[in-house]
């Protein structure tokens, strides 16, 4: 007899690509981000379970054959609901129905695309005043009123909002809530099930007006809740949201969310492409899978909306080190716990794995627990070192890189998560009996967070993020008149989203492309602590600065220059890109381009210098002259400089020499297929594969036990496939290693599986 009692993979382990994948493909993460835990056991099937292959599906179609589609739906496919119309975003359909009629629809003349549904859950000392926002109060707009946001519609897609809260009722504008399907938009209640507050969070940062200031103070809040208890959603509410905030004509909108799926064609980022066509500002965060390249997710991929990662305002940040150790671990708060405010004396240290209740027998009262992360859940965790009089609690991340979370109920504990790398660190030292660590406390300034997602975006190459703003410790409002410190780049994209509405009320004739190239001609380039730059994949054009957004007498876009990717066999080529100029000042510029560093196989060919008069603009072009041959494998960047009189313009500039390491797989998913006795996998493929295989191991010993899949030339984008039971031979807890290969190029993934 089939059993429904199956682990999903719960760890998955990225070759080239860090941050967290949760148990389905395409789940989308907020800042507040809570540990995977081992799904529910899944009902089991009705008497006819083909009627329950159920599924929701976006459907894309050709513009002029949307209403033939829509009719043969309703004529030909009575068992399909059409639950939405997408009109502006895209033309197409949300479709509910049994997957083997969906299938069927799938091979109908004029369908371009159909797309599962994806879930989603949400991604200071200070930090308004920051990036400028309070002086720039003191300038005024054509009609002499100081620059606060009045008069500016924000569109905010999150949880919902705390309208009552006495620092946002006075600018809330309405709404709407497509979880529940109504007119109210509040965030989710504790009587709802787990309570929510990052869209108000998110709010305030934008425009709260009381004890906490926002950036745009006077900015009428409209917010979209597509996302109900703990922060869950799907792409069907995300997409329907931006289609209503098209059709009521907001000028900025911002999505704090994003997944871990690196690539320009996901709907969500297709979506806001579409409504920044329509005239809205979009600003999304990049994502908190950091610090390798790679990790910018969707839609934080769109090519037209503002992708923003997060940076440090002047921040004093606890740091933990290891007695006998010069080495310095950075510490990320989890939210809910109380702040890390240990002395600096030296105090103990204790590993206790990944702190499940049979974990807990050593004494830890008075000491700094050690834990791994998985398996069970932050706050269960917490709870227990809470329960045994522990000081503090340090989680370090089962996947390369670090990681950003929450617990489900707020402690008076500290809780905080350090990288894999560190938390290894630690446990060496632990177990050579050196147990002793100490906290120290360091200034930080524009610094890239470690868990800001980096580019570029596969397929396309794009540079991503565009800009950064703060991230990290940043104060705002929460439900229930309260304040509260979060990090996460959902905190870094509201100040953009702030920034531009007042761009928007000094400029209210401005498209958003002006809007995106005042905000990335005029940024502050971060640097390390050696005094070299970040990387333009790490900081776009760098951290924004509003004043001089304000102030700046010229528009240069695009704001940053990619060239592509090409191959050392190509013969020598020129790479030409577009730019306009645009002079916005009232009076005549002068504007000179600078020639980049001189490279072995590179020459550049610029603008001559040229004047534009008042409010005048220009096209002209930035060819890159390469003989790929000539150059080293790999990504190469650097910054075209435009003097616009006494101002200067970086235009960063990227191009790629061979096809570099990038993750062939994202997004693995296994689980239950939906009829009895089979089981299904979904992975999403960047540039396709070439070989797919899945092979299974022995948890333990490693031995390998059978291939569960094998496919050849698979294209680019989510592929799925479902499997019989009757030809999996493994049971028990199995180690998976997914890999994909084209072109010479290999990547694995792995991931625990269960088969009982």
């Amino acid at each position: 007899m089939f059993s429904r009692k199956l682990i999903l993979c719960i760890v998955f382990i990225f070759s080239a690509m860090a941050g967290n994948i949760h148990a389905t493909a395409q789940t989308i993460s907020m800042s507040m981000e809570s540990d995977t835990k081992y799904p529910e056991r899944p009902p089991l099937p009705v008497s006819n379970p083909e009627e329950q292959t159920v599924q929701t599906v976006i459907l894309i179609v050709e513009d002029e054959a949307q209403e033939a589609i829509r009719s043969k739906i309703q004529s030909k496919y009575p068992t399909l609901l059409i639950k939405r119309t997408y009109t502006a975003v895209f033309h197409g359909f949300a479709i509910h129905g049994p997957i083997k009629d969906i299938e069927k629809l799938q091979k109908e003349d004029g369908i371009k695309e159909i797309s599962p549904v994806t879930n989603y859950t949400p991604h200071i000392d200070e930090s308004v005043p920051f990036i400028g926002g309070e002086r720039i109060r003191g300038y005024y707009d054509k009609e002499g009123n100081r620059l606060t946001g009045n008069g500016v519609k924000v569109g905010i897609i999150d949880t919902g909002i705390d309208y009552t809260h006495p620092d946002l009722r006075n600018n809330y504008g309405g709404g709407y809530d497509f979880v529940d399907e109504d007119d109210d938009p509040m965030e989710t209640q504790k009587s709802q099930g787990q309570p929510t507050l990052h869209g108000t969070h998110v709010a305030g940062i934008i425009a709260a007006n009381g004890k906490f200031k926002g950036v745009a103070p006077e900015a009428e809040i409209i917010m979209y809740r597509v996302l109900g208890p703990g922060g869950n959603g799907t792409s069907e509410h995300v997409i329907a949201a931006i289609e209503k905030a098209i059709h009521d004509k907001v000028d900025v909108l911002n999505l704090s969310l994003g997944n871990t799926i690196n690539g320009p064609d996901w709907p969500t980022s297709l979506a806001l492409d579409k409504a920044v066509e329509h005239g809205v500002i979009a600003v999304t965060s990049s994502g908190n899978s950091g610090p390798n390249l790679w990790t910018v997710g969707s839609p934080g991929t769109s090519a037209e909306a503002i992708s923003v990662g997060a940076s440090t305002p002047p921040l004093n940040i606890p740091h933990l080190s290891s007695v006998f150790s010069r080495k310095e671990i950075e510490m990320l708060p989890l939210q809910g716990a109380s702040r890390w405010e240990l002395s600096k004396r030296p105090m103990e240290m204790v590993y206790l794995g990944l702190g499940e209740k049979e974990d807990w027998e050593k004494d830890v009262k008075g000491k700094i627990v050690l834990l791994e992360r998985g398996k069970i859940p932050f706050s269960e965790k917490a709870l227990h070192a809470k329960e045994k009089e522990a000081a503090a609690v340090v989680i370090f991340n089962n996947l390369d890189g670090t990681f950003t979370g929450s617990l489900e109920a707020e402690m008076d504990l500290p809780v905080v998560s350090i990288s894999r790398e560190d938390g290894l660190f630690l446990k060496k030292k632990l177990e050579r009996k050196f147990s002793l660590v100490r906290t120290t406390y360091k200034w930080h300034k524009d610094d890239i967070a470690s868990f800001s997602s980096r580019g570029p975006v596969t397929h396309n190459w794009e540079i991503k993020p565009d800009v950064v703003a703060p991230g990290v410790a940043i104060d705002s409002t929460i439900p229930n008149g309260g304040y509260l410190a979060l990090q996460g780049t959902s905190m870094a994209a509201p100040h953009v989203a702030g920034a531009s509405a007042l761009l928007k009320q000094a400029h209210p004739n401005w498209k958003p492309h002006q809007i995106k190239a005042a905000l990335m001609n005029t940024t502050k380039p971060l640097r390390l602590e050696d005094g070299t730059e970040y990387s333009v994949l790490e900081q776009g054009t760098g951290r924004i600065q509003l004043e001089a957004a304000i102030r700046t007498n010229s528009l240069i876009y695009p704001g940053t220059l990619n060239f592509g990717m090409l191959e050392k066999k190509d013969v020598r080529t020129e790479k030409k890109i577009e730019i306009q100029v645009e002079n916005i000042s009232d009076h005549a510029v002068n504007y000179t381009f600078e020639m980049p560093k001189d490279q072995s196989g590179i020459q550049w060919k610029l603008p001559l210098s040229f004047t534009l008069e008042p409010h005048e603009k220009k096209k002209t072009f930035i060819t890159l002259d390469i003989t790929p041959n000539l150059q080293k494998s790999g990504m190469h960047e650097g910054s075209v400089l435009v003097k616009a009189d006494n101002q200067e313009i970086r235009l960063p500039f990227l191009y790629i020499i061979e096809e570099p390491d990038y993750p062939r797989i994202m997004g693995f998913q296994f689980g239950f297929g939906d009829k009895e006795g089979e089981y299904q996998y979904e992975v999403y493929l960047p540039e396709g594969a070439e070989e797919l295989g899945i092979a299974l191991y022995e948890a333990d010993t490693l031995h390998f036990i059978e291939y569960l899949d094998w496919e050849r030339d698979l294209p680019r984008g989510l592929f799925k496939k479902r499997l019989s039971e009757d030809k999996i031979t493994a049971k028990g807890l199995v180690k998976a290693v997914v890999f994909a290969k084209k072109k010479d190029k290999e990547d694995s993934v792995e991931a625990d599986l269960y088969f009982e």
